[in-house]
């Protein structure tokens, strides 16, 4: 007679224990995603999207529930075969994926869409905490529950981008390059702006001259990318290019910095001669792409040249906060973007409360700014100045904020993450890897190495 000793479903155990710790927060980001909708409850279920200023005066303004009637998507239109799209393909497919289900109903396709964000939160909570690892795993609650993240959670389909990005970084920190170029390469198709994370993962192997995982993501974050897009393009190139047109052809719009600029007055006051460049509406493309250049420039140099290696979901937050300032519009819903990497990159509450304060006051600003639109309203909203004072609230904040990221990689003694003998928990292979180059030691080496070459004279 034997005695078994072995048991064929002990993986499953082992995958439930460590499920376990993330139950709660899988939970409390349940809850966030249904305090979203019923935030929009007074449009969702009292028609207030119907009513013009309505959408505006009780805050639940959502770009979902119109867009179904202005992609043509109530007519049955395919997005990008039938009528172009001014969003990435990623997006198209949430889009026709929850037409399919709507059966021509607007209500009905708001709330497939929330549905489908609303998962898609839950799994970026539980992506962002296992990203900030178990000692520090309820950092993920900014993202849970997080007052800005409740308020704009379902204004549009950003949250997908999020949770893709998020396991795409997750992927690399478990050392599966092909799987993080993939999930990153859909996350850009989805929105643009996890490109900013190419770059991060970019500087800390040159650093550190981790080539061949970079390399292997790159190529299955191509790869990825043309499988999403080059059907579309072939079938109909007129529909898929509708977004990347769009964006290069667009002003500057609400929330962003150059939309200030290109105001005739500045609080009350006129605008410096000097400064007038800033609002020149012919030269937006070309000042926000230097602008972005700028401080992507200094992120480079600052993760080269820093006396330790950044952590990865720094240099992150820095590429990603600087896109949004830069960017020709900076609408509320952009908060979503930058929130697990904000706590990832410094989990203090005092500089993260303060920004998230500002969100949630540009949030109603935006808005009850919008009721202006209509004359007969006007009375009910706010002017310029209000409305421009919550703007640079939230820029500075999230400047003051990038300033407290940088001094940690400067001094990294100031960083929580790196306590004790932790070096970079999400880094993956650069988690204590060796410094390959550093900026300054090069500079300085080849200056002493000059000096010991020049000849003495007398």
């Amino acid at each position: 007679m034997t005695t078994r000793t072995t048991n064929d479903s002990a993986p499953l155990p082992g995958v439930a224990a460590r499920a376990v710790p993330y139950l709660p927060l899988g939970l409390l980001a349940g809850l966030g995603a249904v305090l979203a909708y019923l935030w929009k409850y007074p449009c969702r279920f009292g028609g207030a999207w119907n009513g013009g200023v309505g959408q505006y005066t009780n805050f639940c303004y959502t770009d979902i529930y119109p867009l179904f009637w202005f992609e043509k998507l109530n007519e049955g239109k395919v997005p990008y075969i039938d009528y172009p799209v001014e969003y990435p393909v990623g997006i198209g497919g949430i889009m026709e994926f929850a037409r399919r289900l709507a059966g021509g109903d607007g209500v009905v396709f708001y709330d497939v869409t929330v549905i489908l964000m609303g998962i898609a939160l839950v799994v970026g909570v539980l992506l962002t905490a296992a990203l900030a690892g178990p000692a520090r795993r309820w950092d993920a609650l900014w993202y849970a529950i997080g007052p800005a993240v409740i308020l704009c959670a379902y204004i549009n389909w950003d949250l997908a981008a999020g949770a893709l990005a998020l396991g795409g970084l997750l992927a690399w920190a478990r050392n599966r390059p092909w799987l993080a170029g993939v999930l990153l390469a859909l996350a850009v198709a989805t929105k643009f702006y996890p490109l900013m994370f190419f770059g991060a993962l970019f500087l800390l192997t040159v650093r550190t001259a981790k080539w061949v995982p970079f390399l292997k993501m790159v190529a299955g974050a191509a790869a990825a990318w043309l499988l999403v897009n080059v059907p579309i393009m072939l079938l109909n190139f007129e529909g898929w290019k509708k977004f990347y047109a769009f964006s290069s052809e667009r002003g500057a719009d609400w929330g962003g910095l150059w939309f200030f600029f290109q105001k005739t007055q500045w609080f009350g006051m006129e605008r410096p001669g000097f400064l007038a460049f800033l609002g020149d509406a012919e030269k937006l493309n070309t000042m926000a792409m230097a602008a972005l250049a700028v401080l992507l420039l200094g992120v480079a140099v600052l993760a080269l040249a820093a006396p330790r290696r950044p952590r990865l979901m720094q240099l992150c937050f820095l590429a990603l906060a600087a896109f949004m300032i830069t960017n020709k519009v900076w609408s509320p819903q952009y908060v979503l973007w930058l929130v697990p990497f904000a706590v990832l990159a410094r989990p203090k509450w005092g500089a993260l409360a303060a920004w998230q304060v500002a969100e949630c006051w540009y949030f109603f600003s935006i808005w009850l700014y919008l009721i202006t639109q209509y004359p007969d309203h006007a009375g009910e909203g706010i002017g310029d100045d209000p409305y421009f004072l919550s703007v640079w609230a939230r820029a500075l904040t999230l400047v003051i904020l990038m300033a407290l990221v940088v001094r940690d990689i400067l001094r990294p003694e100031h960083d929580v993450i790196r306590k004790g003998e932790v070096d970079d928990p999400s880094g993956g292979v650069f988690d204590h890897a060796e410094d390959r180059l550093v900026l300054r030691r090069s500079l300085l080496t080849r200056g002493a190495r000059g000096a010991r070459q020049q000849p003495e004279t007398a």
